[in-house]
């Protein structure tokens, strides 16, 4: 399985280190399903997605929206289990990430990203 990074370009940073893009009807569906944990740099991108939901996940999320540009249009912080995000006008891609994250990578809406490939896993 290829692993991505998220870069934060608005920031100079990197927004997570160890993410896997989901992009077939089945592994968007999956998402996190079946997750107990995520480690701290660890995420998923859902490929396309304006709208996503924690129905039967175990974890609280943070989730954020991000549209044709790589620009990020509307943030969830901690998603708890069982909720459906409202549809996201624009958005292309979601980022589904350990709650926290966003806070303390600071991301924020506006904020420019890019996705490299890092390998491997």
């Amino acid at each position: 399985m290829i692993q991505y990074k998220i870069l934060n370009l608005s920031k100079g940073t990197v927004f997570l280190e160890d993410v896997i893009i989901a992009k077939s009807f089945f592994a968007r569906l999956k998402g996190l399903l079946g997750k107990d944990n995520l480690e701290e740099d660890e995420g998923i991108i859902i490929k396309p997605c304006n709208s996503v939901h924690t129905i039967g996940m175990k974890l609280t999320i943070d989730v954020a929206f991000v549209d044709k540009n790589n620009k990020v249009i509307h943030i969830i912080s901690e998603m708890p289990p069982g909720k459906l995000s409202p549809i996201i006008r624009g958005g292309v891609y979601a980022i589904e990430a350990r709650a926290g994250t966003i806070e303390r990578k600071q991301l924020n809406i506006g904020d420019k990203l890019e996705i490299i490939e890092s390998g491997l896993k």
